[in-house]
């Protein structure tokens, strides 16, 4: 069987955000279950607004994600491929010129619809003569180049949609170069998948259109088009696509808000698919849910409350072991066994640190007049240290013969006056670590 190669294209213009999470994982994905090849390719072809900042990040949170391509390629170390490739399809009569500006290109496109017309573009180049050509260049106008499309109904069978066809009547011959010369996705995308041999190519169904255009470039290049397989987008809770221009939802500030990567990660694959949205422990599990048949065809929105509770169920199943070395780097004493007492009530990392403190810092108790007495009692009662794993049920067991008090009434007063709070981490798990001479203190009402 073929090898399958698969890639995710992103351009250097700005941060990936959770909605460029989704393609970068779902060919990772396929890549991984197959066995196949997973390439990065940065497509640097805009100088004005690519930088090698957002190149490095795209490499830094793919990285954070759990994305280790088989191979980086630039698109501007492969001008002269693209190059090649455009006089090849000049030679064939394919790739003409044009020399209308922008003004005059949406002047022309209102006229259309004014008149009812589609704004499809009219081939105006093609008609133009040597003798004009000549004369709009002696007057300072560049070329820009359009691939002259056949016209005819393309179709493929798409991975994600099923059937699809577009009759390339109804489009403008797409613009492959600018007229600084600048290649434009269109083109270099189809050349590199030739030459890189990409096998599949998964992406968002806001490409469909560019599919069937690029299918017929593939075609004149000589080549077989890849198998395609388009996506539903995520969108925002409201409905809007997301995008990397405005920052939204960036991986980079999701990770710094303290999301786990795999939490980010199931979100980005698994909303708006057949599969409920669960905790996944690692890439090989989240790979064994994923199939582009689960892949809906309507949209998919990213709430990020939604995603803040996910994390918070990732991190309550998470073994220590897991993230000790990042506690440590935290501050975060205590071990497995505090983990393990503090996970069930943290939503992100870092809320580790909080419970942390709250045992092993100065605390301010929350006591009520009416259980001053009780506390007094409390407080009296307490049982010797070591402070165990029976220590909070023996103290309280004896607590409840003395005082008549249960329930609520009981266990409140005790958690409100070591804690300062109303709820958390299971009193059981967290006396030990809160020690007897920190309870005492508290006990009397005195912040320790």
């Amino acid at each position: 069987m073929t090898t399958l190669k698969l890639r995710f294209a992103p351009s250097p213009t700005g941060y990936l955000h959770i909605g460029n999470a989704r393609p970068a994982l779902f060919n990772w994905l396929v890549a991984l279950k197959s066995g196949g090849d997973y390439l990065l390719r940065i497509d640097d072809t805009d100088r004005e607004r690519s930088t090698q900042e957002f190149e490095r990040a795209i490499i830094e949170d793919l990285a954070w994600l759990g994305i280790s391509p088989h191979r980086i390629v630039k698109q501007s170390d492969r001008l002269d491929r693209y190059e090649a490739a455009a006089a090849h399809l000049r030679e064939k009569g394919l790739l003409y010129a044009c020399y209308e500006t922008a003004d005059e290109l949406d002047r022309r496109r209102k006229r259309q619809l004014q008149r009812g017309q589609p704004p499809v573009y009219d081939r105006a180049g093609l008609r133009l003569s040597d003798e004009e050509r000549a004369r709009l260049e002696a007057a300072g106008r560049r070329p820009y180049w359009r691939f002259k499309l056949s016209g005819r109904n393309v179709a493929w069978d798409d991975l994600v949609r099923g059937p699809c066809h577009i009759e390339t009547g109804s489009l403008s011959d797409p613009v492959l170069i600018r007229e600084d010369t600048a290649p434009l996705y269109t083109f270099t995308s189809v050349v590199d998948d030739v030459e890189l041999g990409i096998t599949e190519v998964i992406r968002g169904e806001d490409h469909v259109t560019n599919t069937a255009v690029q299918i017929e470039i593939f075609e004149a290049l000589g080549a077989f088009p890849p198998v395609f397989a388009h996506h539903n987008l995520l969108t925002n809770a409201s409905g809007e696509g997301l995008s990397k221009r405005l920052g939204h939802l960036s991986l980079r500030g999701l990770r710094e808000a303290g999301m786990e990567p795999m939490a980010v990660a199931a979100l980005a694959v698994l909303t708006g698919t057949s599969e409920a949205l669960r905790p996944v422990a690692d890439m090989e599990e989240l790979a064994s849910l994923f199939a582009l048949d689960k892949v809906s065809r309507t949209s998919a929105k990213f709430d990020e409350q939604e995603l803040r509770a996910l994390n918070g169920r990732l991190l309550h199943q998470t073994p220590c072991a897991a993230v000790a070395d990042r506690l440590v780097g935290m501050g975060v004493g205590g071990g497995e066994a505090f983990w393990l007492a503090v996970r069930g009530n943290c939503e992100i990392l870092a809320d580790a640190q909080g419970w942390w403190r709250l045992v092993s810092q100065p605390a301010r108790p929350m006591i009520l007049d009416a259980d001053r007495e009780f506390l007094a009692e409390a407080r009296a009662a307490l049982p010797p240290e070591p402070f165990g794993a029976e220590s909070w049920r023996d103290w309280t067991t004896a607590l409840k013969e003395r005082s008549g008090r249960k329930g609520r009434s009981l266990f409140m007063p005790l958690r409100q006056a070591l804690t300062g709070l109303e709820h958390g981490p299971d009193m059981t798990h967290l006396l030990p670590f809160i020690g007897r001479e920190r309870a005492e203190r508290r006990l009397a009402g005195e912040e320790a």
